[in-house]
């Protein structure tokens, strides 16, 4: 078996991270075909290191397939959307505690300069730029809560749920709301308030749900 230098990403690792950024970012759709052949033509990758990311991100429930069917992108329900974000709740809620106790002044800084960036977003009205620093606000308290099982199962599941998280920023009235349950989890982080921060992260992702549900058009 041939030896992969330290560092040296391999041609089925390339085609798995191109791949998925390529659904997550929109660029392959829910429910579009996913063919070996186009997509080795595409990224310029060997049919083999293609077969062998799809079975991956179908592991990840990213990428579904079928006898005689071939593979595409995963569609997913609303149903199964709100469940993600239940089950993230309760990982990212743990998570913000671990964040109290353990986030370095640096993270905390990080974290603040997230929330101005947000918040600067907010005040000039681009709702999908302040989306995309809400996911990083999230990401970076998670990183600062050093709690690697958490971490690795929170990014499996907002992968699946990405494609849902624009709609909820665009409910009336939530990004307001959004901003203030960041500051609230911020503030407690801040505090090393482990309590505050956990039920402040549980808070913003049941706000979270109830924007999905009214996005959809039944009960917020």
């Amino acid at each position: 078996m041939a030896v992969v230098p330290e560092g040296k990403v391999t041609e089925g690792q390339s085609a798995y991270q191109r791949l998925r950024s390529a659904i997550l970012e929109g660029e392959l759709l829910p429910g579009q075909r996913l063919v070996e052949k186009d997509l080795a033509e595409r990224f310029g990758l060997g049919r083999a290191a293609i077969r062998t990311a799809l079975a991956r991100l179908e592991q990840e429930g990213l990428v579904e397939s079928a006898p005689y069917r071939g593979a595409w992108v995963r569609i997913l329900s609303e149903e199964e959307a709100l469940e993600v974000l239940e089950a993230r709740m309760a990982l990212e809620s743990l998570a913000a505690r671990h964040a109290a106790r353990k986030a370095t002044p640096e993270d905390i800084a990080r974290l603040q300069g997230i929330l101005r960036e947000m918040e600067g977003h907010y005040a000039r009205g681009d709702l999908l730029a302040m989306s995309e620093l809400n996911a990083l606000f999230h990401r970076t308290l998670v990183e600062a809560s050093r709690h690697r099982t958490a971490a690795r199962l929170i990014e499996a599941l907002r992968a699946q749920g990405v494609r849902h998280q624009y709609r909820t920023i665009l409910v009336p009235g939530r990004s307001q709301r959004s901003l203030e349950e960041h500051r609230r989890i911020l503030e407690a982080v801040s505090a090393r308030d482990e309590e505050a921060a956990e039920q402040a992260m549980r808070e913003h992702l049941q706000g979270v749900m109830a924007a999905l549900r009214q996005a959809k058009g039944g009960p917020a």
